[in-house]
């Protein structure tokens, strides 16, 4: 087997190797707004749930190329709240638009066309055109390392989801088969979950 010792590589090299070993990545595309109301909009997909006591998930906006923290940090820093907004196909090139490194104050709303939703516990809107949003209020950022591409994890609480019509199953809950989730591979890559890429396998027995 190949063996690729990380402490040798660089943060560029590093990032290449482990995006095409950690995936696929669901995509979180949080909305923000800074003290003086002014939004953002940034996809990432360094995101997961975290427990559920109280309900929590966790995303991760790592430093820029030349080490500075990106708006979104500096928004959810500074207000305490953001919406997350699941991606779909039907919104992946927007998303991907905002990825474009624009400058502070520029709001991504308005260059990727996508349109905001009012939020009922945060001030920052969500998407519209995403089928499942997220209410969120901080509860910690944990920095790991210094400089370029260092992390900085952003753990926060769930306050209120709102699901698109349509979307919710016989028992009431989101139905995977029905919401068209994408994930982020390495490169660029992604990947779609479609109904016949589903599989089913039941909890086991004691075995």
């Amino acid at each position: 087997m190949a063996e690729f010792d990380l402490q040798q590589l660089g943060p560029q090299e590093a990032y290449h190797l482990v995006t095409r070993i950690v995936a696929p990545r669901p995509i979180a595309l949080v909305s923000s707004l800074d003290p003086a109301g002014h939004g953002n909009l940034a996809p990432f997909s360094y995101f997961t749930m975290g427990g559920s006591n109280p309900p929590s998930c966790i995303f991760c906006p790592v430093n820029t190329r030349d080490g500075k923290h990106k708006d979104t940090l500096r928004n959810v820093e500074q207000t305490g709240e953001y919406v997350i907004n699941v991606c779909t196909r039907d919104i992946a090139q927007q998303m991907n638009q905002c990825s474009f490194p624009y400058p502070p104050g520029e709001d991504e709303f308005d260059r990727s066309g996508l349109t905001r939703a009012p939020s009922r516990l945060v001030r920052a809107p969500g998407v519209a055109q995403s089928p499942i949003r997220l209410e969120c209020r901080l509860h910690q950022i944990l920095r790991h390392g210094e400089g370029p591409l260092s992390s900085n994890y952003v753990v926060g609480q769930i306050l209120l989801v709102h699901v698109q019509d349509g979307l919710l199953g016989p028992d009431g809950r989101p139905d995977d088969e029905r919401i068209g989730f994408i994930g982020r591979l390495g490169d660029e890559f992604y990947t779609e979950v479609s109904p016949d890429s589903l599989f089913r396998m039941a909890r086991p027995d004691r075995g």
